[in-house]
């Protein structure tokens, strides 16, 4: 063995950088695949990142909590593929180069060609590569990015065109006109869980409006509230609960009659006396003056009102932009989603922008679909129809729209509310909702079904399972995954001229042979132009691709498919296999990645896609906000690498609450505490057995050669016999725990194991270690130090790849038959060699020298002072049984008295 330094002067980091390059001179990676091949298969799905950005303390928690257990299951003899996958498509790639070519318009596309586009999204794909592998490789993790899948490969794309030709067979697709959410920033419609990746606390503008009622004796308008101006525009009806009552209510102050919910009158605006100013709505400090919520020193009640006899009411349109629909539109309508428990009990309906007001008006015929028109382009400008605010995006039309209101005599009041909003995950603008037409999964059919799946699955923690993903699931709408964009895998949908006639493509053979067309590609410019003769003559035309291509989590979610090109190829292998073994991402993905691969799998086996599933939390700054790059309130991960070295990292991004779903406040000095408390003691320990091994050849005795464990195992000496079962229970407890996959219970377990190992069992054995016991209870000793050591770092080597490593690689240099890297070793397996009674007659001598320490330091006694004689309290006779003897050595005490 060589001589090691100490530990001030033990470089972790480049310690590490060494391990790196005997990885990979040993290629070991590919030789543990090659070593495990013919094994139980553990199948992993690793969720493609998006490959538009550097890797973050996000991306470097879970893939250490993805190579911890992968690392683990190769090492119980398993075979673990690990390919590294890059989501290529969609909203983030198409953003970036929107940015870079200055494109703010879809007609820019066109301009400029969608090849030329395309190929300018692929050349960024890999931008980044160089960089992910640096940090992936830095870290520590084993993962295959020679073998790796690309989203934009053509055989990951042929298999996601199959996945959605299953889903048509099925009767899982349709077209729809839905209200969806709507991003202006990428053009394109989001899904409902897209939406809800992104909420802030926003202020928006909150208006009341007054809607005049033909005919009414009163001259009374009906009051609506609303926090999107914009969509005024394009108001075509009223809505009210049928089974509330309104008040009819006259304003005092100008003789203006309203329409209003009984129950939300204390929402009118009160003038102030003095100035003439509106005031706030009354809180009741005039009881007297209040009743009912209205403010009788304002307002004066008429009537009350069923609300059903409001229904059939016509009222004058606030714009006459759609005057044309006059004749259904602009009455009132009735439906139970409409409430009091907020705004005014009247809800002004645009069903352009709005899933329930299209329902609802839809419903009451207020238009029919192929004549609604929707006055929002798709940059989220209003269209030349709405002549007065044409061209002017809506969020930013608000204001004038408000003051047009106001100069019609319209407005009642206006304000501000703080409210939770969506915003685009991708481009960070706040989404709209706005009627677009979209290829539709049907979740809501197989409802059941994905419930009854997600109940066949083992997350850590439980209860995101349980609460957070179940409650998402029970909520679970159509999914909407098509994208009017370009670069992404196109629809594999051919249409004839009239609609009549739908083929589906499920293969790129099948598309050459209907077509007659070589298929070397499948991006938009390959096929968009290929067409299809009809079956029913060529008087019917051809058959044309839809223009839309896939929402990019449909592509990422038929990854256990796409990746290994099922099922074209490796047919055995997914059916084997099939659901995975393993799979672990963060919290978000419980609307996103976990998501989607429930559902497709669902649909397509009736299975969930995956068996385990780790679930991590959020990684903040100290301070608890989000990292940012600008702010610059976190330490960047390379320095911090290059500083404490990546095991630190790892363990202690493991040993956080992060790995339980909560959030983590990184702080530096936390991974600065790993390797104060963790590594230096252990390191310590392996010094210690090194120089003592290294010092029988300085003695001129025969050179350290580890005793055979069977030996060992018939040592008389208590604390070896200890130190064997407390490795034994190490070893039953990390497989346990792995087992489980519960991570964050391992480090804590190991922190105490590495302080027993170091201040009882080589504390207590420093005479044994040193030879002053006889040259043989020396060798016990040392190889029984040696075999702990060799064991632990085994257990540990998935957890702190290099530092176990380092270890291992001098260890095994006295020992004939070692393996080339400690990560060739195999796991552990339990012996049953636990010896329960000495562990806990240990624990109870610890116990005992800590009280007499204490007590001798409150007595000013030093420890080196002999004693006459301790007496130990306890009511079990045996308690001092095994341990005797080394109290006595260790507290200096002649004469120890048990008593109870």
């Amino acid at each position: 063995m060589d001589d090691v330094c100490e530990g001030k002067d033990f470089s972790f980091p480049e310690q590490e950088e060494g391990v790196i390059e005997l990885w990979a001179k040993l290629d070991a990676f590919h030789e543990q695949l090659r070593r495990t091949e013919g094994g139980e298969e553990f199948v992993f799905y690793d969720g493609p990142p998006f490959a538009t950005g550097l890797p973050h303390y996000g991306h470097i928690l879970a893939g250490t909590i993805k190579d911890v257990v992968t690392r683990h299951q190769s090492m119980r003899g398993r075979h673990v593929s690990r390919r590294f996958g890059w989501d290529c498509h969609g909203l983030p790639v198409e953003f970036e180069i929107d940015k870079a070519l200055g494109i703010t318009n879809r007609q820019q596309v066109f301009d400029l060609g969608i090849g030329k586009y395309n190929e300018t999204c692929r050349s960024i794909v890999t931008k980044y590569v160089s960089e992910w592998e640096a940090m992936v490789t830095r870290t520590g993790r084993w993962i295959d990015f020679k073998n790796d899948y690309k989203t934009m490969d053509l055989n990951f794309m042929e298999s996601v065109w199959w996945v959605f030709a299953q889903l048509w067979e099925k009767d899982l697709v349709y077209r729809g006109f839905k209200v969806m959410p709507y991003s202006t920033g990428c053009k394109t419609a989001l899904s409902n869980f897209e939406a809800a990746l992104d909420y802030r606390t926003v202020p928006d503008p909150a208006v009341m409006v007054s809607f005049p009622i033909v005919g009414d004796a009163d001259n009374a308008a009906l009051v609506a509230w609303t926090t999107t101006p914009w969509t005024l525009p394009s108001n075509l009806a009223l809505c009210v609960n049928a089974n509330l009552t309104y008040a009819k209510v006259k304003d005092k102050s100008n003789g203006a009659v309203y329409v209003i919910a009984e129950s939300r009158l204390g929402q009118l605006p009160v003038k102030a006396k003095a100035s003439g100013k509106k005031q706030a709505p009354s809180k009741g400090s005039n009881i007297e003056a209040v009743q009912d919520g209205l403010d009788k020193e304002s307002y004066e009640l008429l009537s009350k009102i069923p609300g059903v006899s409001l229904v059939g009411l016509k009222y004058t349109p606030l714009f006459d932009f759609f005057i044309e629909l006059q004749g259904t539109a602009f009455r009132v309508i009735a439906d139970n989603y409409v409430t009091d428990d907020s705004g005014t009990g009247v809800v002004h309906c645009a069903p352009a922008f709005g899933e329930d007001d299209h329902r609802v008006c839809l419903a009451a015929g207020i238009f029919e679909t192929a004549g609604l028109v929707v006055a929002v382009d798709d940059d989220g400008c209003f269209i030349e129809k709405i002549s007065d605010f044409k061209g002017r995006y809506v969020k930013e039309a608000d204001k004038d729209i408000i003051n047009a209101v106001k100069d019609k005599g319209r407005l009642i009041s206006k304000g501000s509310i703080e409210h939770s909003y969506p915003f685009c995950w991708r481009s960070g603008t706040p989404l709209i909702y706005r009627a677009v037409p979209s290829w539709f999964v049907k979740v809501e059919k197989i409802k059941d079904q994905l419930l009854e799946c997600n109940k066949e699955t083992y997350w850590v923690p439980d209860y995101v399972k349980e609460k957070r993903f179940h409650n998402w699931l029970e909520g679970a709408r159509d999914w909407a995954v098509s994208r009017s964009r370009f670069w992404g895998t196109p629809l594999p949908l051919w249409i004839s001229q009239d609609g009549e006639e739908i083929v589906v493509m499920d293969s790129i053979e099948k598309l050459e042979k209907l077509s007659g067309v070589k298929v070397t590609d499948l991006h938009r410019h390959y096929v968009d132009d290929i067409t299809i003769p009809s079956k029913r003559g060529p008087e019917f035309g051809v058959l044309k691709r839809v223009d839309d291509v896939f929402d990019c989590w449909f592509e990422s979610g038929s990854m256990p498919y796409a990746y290994i090109h099922y099922p074209f190829e490796n047919r055995e292998l997914f059916e084997k296999n099939f659901p995975g073994n393993f799979v672990a991402e963060g919290l978000d993905q419980t609307r996103g990645w976990f998501y989607t691969l429930m559902v497709l799998s669902t649909a397509l086996f009736g299975k969930p896609a995956f068996k385990n599933l780790i679930c991590n939390g959020l990684v903040l700054a100290e301070d608890g906000k989000k990292m940012s790059k600008s702010k610059k309130n976190y330490p960047p991960p390379k320095d911090l690498i290059d500083e404490f070295g990546a095991d630190a990292l790892r363990l202690y991004l493991v040993n956080s609450p992060v790995v339980r779903a909560e959030s983590l406040r990184f702080k530096r000095t936390g991974v600065f505490a790993v390797v104060k408390d963790v590594f230096l003691p252990w390191y310590n320990a392996y010094r210690f057995f090194v120089q003592n091994a290294k010092r029988l050849e300085v003695e001129g005795l025969a050179s350290f050669s580890p005793m055979e464990q069977v030996v060992l195992l018939k040592s008389s000496n208590v604390l070896d016999h200890w130190i064997n079962s407390a490795t034994e229970s190490l070893v039953s407890f990390v497989h346990q725990e792995m087992d489980a996959y519960r991570l964050y219970t391992v480090v804590p377990y190991l922190v105490k194991y590495i302080d027993y190992l170091t201040n009882i069992y080589v504390r207590l054995n420093r005479k044994r270690f040193k030879g002053r016991t006889g040259e043989e209870d020396c060798r016990i000793s040392l190889s029984t130090l040696y075999h702990v050591l060799v064991t632990t770092c085994v257990v540990m080597a998935p957890f702190t790849p290099f530092f176990t490593e380092v270890l291992y690689q001098n260890l095994r240099k006295v020992s004939s038959n070692s393996e080339e890297s400690i990560h060739f070793c195999k796991f552990p397996s339990t012996t049953g060699e636990r010896d329960e009674r000495v562990e806990q007659s240990v624990k109870r001598m610890v116990t005992i020298i800590d009280l007499a320490r204490n007590i001798r330091e409150r007595h000013n006694k030093a420890l080196k002072t002999p004693l006459k004689e301790m007496v130990v309290v306890h009511p079990d006779n045996d308690f001092l049984e095994d341990i005797t003897g080394k109290l006595k050595e260790v507290l200096k005490i002649w004469f120890i008295i048990g008593g109870c």
